[in-house]
C-alpha cells in the first residue's frame, strides 16, 4: 500500500467499537494516511467547516456512518453535496444497514459507495483493503 497520498481520512462513526475496528482494519490493510475521527454529524459538518487542507493534509475521503446522533449520516451527506466545495470529497457510507431504502437514498444524495460493513473481522479487512486499493491507489482525485 502506498502512502504517498497526504490526505486525511475522516471517519463519522458513533461507536466507538466500530471506529477501532475501522482503525485496526486500516492498520491491516497498510494504509498509512492520518486519520480524524467524528462521533455525529454536526462535528463532521464542524470539522469539514475548518478543514483548511493544513500541515497534515485535507481531507481527501470520509467513510460515513448512517445512523448518528445529533445530525445522522443521510443528512449530513445531504449538506455535504449541496456544497460546491465540500461535494467533491468522495463519501463511502460503512454501515450495518441492509435497507434497499437506506442504499437508494444514499445514491440519490450523491454517495460515491454504499458498503455494508462485514460482521467478520477478517471479511473487513479484506473489504478495507479493497476500498483503500480503490481509492488512494488507482483512482485520481482533485487536489
Amino acid at each position: 500500500m502506498s502512502d504517498s497520498k497526504p490526505f486525511v481520512i475522516l471517519i463519522a462513526e458513533d461507536d466507538e467499537d466500530d471506529y477501532l475496528l475501522t482503525m485496526e482494519a486500516l492498520k491491516e490493510a497498510g494504509v498509512n494516511n492520518h486519520v480524524h475521527w467524528v462521533k455525529d454529524g454536526e462535528e463532521l459538518m464542524n470539522y469539514l467547516g475548518h478543514d483548511n487542507g493544513d500541515s497534515i493534509g485535507k481531507t481527501g475521503i470520509i467513510l460515513l456512518d448512517l445512523n448518528m446522533p445529533k445530525k445522522d449520516g443521510r443528512e449530513a451527506l445531504k449538506e455535504i453535496k449541496a456544497n460546491p466545495v465540500l461535494r467533491r470529497i468522495p463519501i463511502i457510507i460503512l454501515t450495518t444497514s441492509k435497507a434497499e431504502s437506506d442504499i437508494s437514498h444514499s445514491y440519490d444524495l450523491g454517495v460515491n459507495s454504499f458498503i455494508q460493513k462485514p460482521v467478520r473481522f477478517f471479511e473487513f479487512v479484506k473489504v478495507i483493503k479493497v476500498l483503500s486499493q480503490y481509492w488512494f491507489d488507482i483512482v485520481k482525485l482533485p487536489v
